[in-house]
């Protein structure tokens, strides 16, 4: 049987991690869909902020993967224009995917060259880049960038992959109503659930874990202010490289100021593959990020039986109703506070019933298959 090709531009791909929520996005919908689609992914030979080619990958060839998938790794002194339409060129596809709207050499350059051939499917996977909280930060910059995406017409054409029905309506209003989008969930890691573990909870004591890069974004700075505001006995582990290191600093002159009863730690960066487990660990995933299209992280937490206290500005909603954690609002830092110390009361008792909420919640996500649907239809 002749599959569809799909050729998939993306950054950062595994073995990196450090780019998180994007590498996971697409490789899950690769371990998904590759028995129905033939995959070749065209990325970089180093990890997020690394200069160091991955060990045991051939940079500028194309290597095969334990899982069958071709992936061609691209050496920083080969990232060129022309490199890349010939990469093109040279690539037998029905379908292109793009991953985020602002790469230079994994969006923009093949758009330029893609927009010529109306024969091929071109989708964006727009990656939360349009939301209100992403557009926020660098905003000048961000509009100069989607005037001259209009001027130049690059969207014209191309289909835009939503991943919510919210993230439809943020594409629409910034590129306009006649744009083509389809919405399509994340899929979850396949095979991403174990069995429920319990864990101890003691009352007056609270284990929080926050795995994400340490941006602006992602909004550590908010979430160490609030625990300037807790009452209880709460140890905060952070994990993730720092992508902005005047924020960083930033978030280090509060690590300074946190009371007694609080106790924050950076860990540095993690594998993506011990995350799940190490969620296991704690009881709680806090993270007030300002803006998510997905967050597989929070999915992860949910399905290791972890309740999460997020913010408002993700997919994941009305969590107290399904007593799997709080989504609050950003301007109110003091319901965060409320909230933890409130976890950190809590009974055994009360803390598994929420537990095994959280992991339920996640279950019924891995298991919908109308979101392997959805995803299939983005190439067909």
């Amino acid at each position: 049987m002749n599959l569809k090709k799909v050729l998939i531009f993306i950054d950062w791909y595994l073995p990196g991690y450090k780019a998180g929520g994007p590498i996971q996005s697409v490789s899950n919908l690769v371990e998904h869909l590759k028995e129905e689609f033939e995959f070749s992914i065209i990325t970089r030979d180093t990890d997020y902020m690394e200069t160091t080619p991955y060990p045991g990958v051939k940079s500028n060839e194309w290597n095969t993967l334990p899982n069958g998938v071709k992936v061609y790794y691209i050496s920083q002194d080969q990232l060129t224009r022309s490199n890349v339409r010939n990469l093109i060129r040279k690539s037998d596809f029905d379908s292109v995917y793009l991953n985020g709207i602002y790469s230079l050499y994994f969006t923009l350059i093949p758009l330029m060259y893609l927009r010529k051939k109306h024969d091929k499917n071109v989708v964006i996977a727009a990656r939360g880049m349009f939301s209100e909280g992403s557009m926020s930060i660098k905003k000048t910059k961000k509009q100069f960038f989607i005037r001259a995406v209009k001027v130049l017409k690059l969207f014209d054409n191309v289909m835009f992959h939503a991943t919510t029905e919210a993230e439809k309506h943020e594409i629409r209003a910034i590129c306009g109503d006649k744009m083509q989008i389809r919405t399509a969930a994340n899929l979850p890691q396949k095979n991403s659930i174990s069995a429920f573990s319990k864990r101890e909870k003691e009352m007056g004591k609270l284990r929080m874990v926050n795995v994400a890069r340490i941006a602006p974004e992602k909004n550590l700075l908010c979430a160490l202010q609030v625990l300037k505001q807790v009452k209880e006995e709460v140890e905060f582990d952070f994990y993730g490289p720092v992508y902005d290191q005047e924020y960083w600093s930033e978030c280090k002159l509060v690590l300074d100021e946190l009371p007694q009863n609080v106790k924050a730690n950076y860990k540095g960066s993690i594998d993506s593959g011990k995350v799940p487990k190490l969620l296991k660990n704690y009881h709680f995933m806090f993270m007030p990020t300002t803006g998510e299209n997905f967050g597989h992280i929070i999915l992860q937490s949910l399905s290791a039986g972890t309740p999460v206290i997020i913010s408002d500005q993700t997919p994941w909603k009305h969590l107290p109703e399904k007593h799997t954690g709080w989504d609050l609002p950003l301007d109110k830092p003091s319901a965060f506070a409320e909230a933890i110390d409130s976890c950190a009361s809590m009974a055994q008792a009360d803390y598994d019933r929420m537990s095994k909420a959280a992991y339920q919640q996640a279950l019924e996500y891995v298991n919908n298959p109308a979101i392997i649907e959805q995803n299939r239809h983005l190439f067909l």
